[in-house]
């Protein structure tokens, strides 16, 4: 049973930073695309950034500079660094995996979610 549970969320102000994590499970880590994904109230769920199973990473242009994907394979383990916050940011963020055979195009092809972890900034 493949679990993905996410921490890290919380309040800070404009300008601050939060690092995510998700503690992954039940299938093969390492060969699997990973991503973030958030939704704010009344809006749609878009993707963050991706990691393919190569490690090439795919950054939505709202978070370049600012968002940071990484892993640790030892830890089973997705991170989500998150600096410079801005209100714009204010959302539920899920961490989401493929499955192995799968490529992760579009939110569609992510076949498992975490429950979600509240990012709130503040002016």
């Amino acid at each position: 049973q493949v679990q993905l549970v996410e921490s890290g969320g919380g309040s800070v102000q404009s300008g601050g930073s939060l690092r995510l994590s998700c503690a992954a499970s039940g299938y093969s880590y390492m060969k699997h695309c990973m991503g973030w994904f958030r939704q704010a109230p009344g809006k749609e769920r878009e993707g963050v950034v991706r990691i393919d199973s190569r490690g090439g990473t795919t950054y939505g242009d709202s978070v370049k500079g600012r968002f940071t994907i990484s892993q640790d394979n030892a830890k089973h383990t997705l991170y989500l660094q998150m600096n410079s916050l801005e209100p714009a940011d204010t959302a539920m963020y899920y961490c989401a995996a493929a499955e192995w055979w799968s490529t992760c195009h579009s939110i569609g092809d992510f076949a498992y979610w975490g429950q979600g972890t509240q990012v709130t900034v503040s002016k």
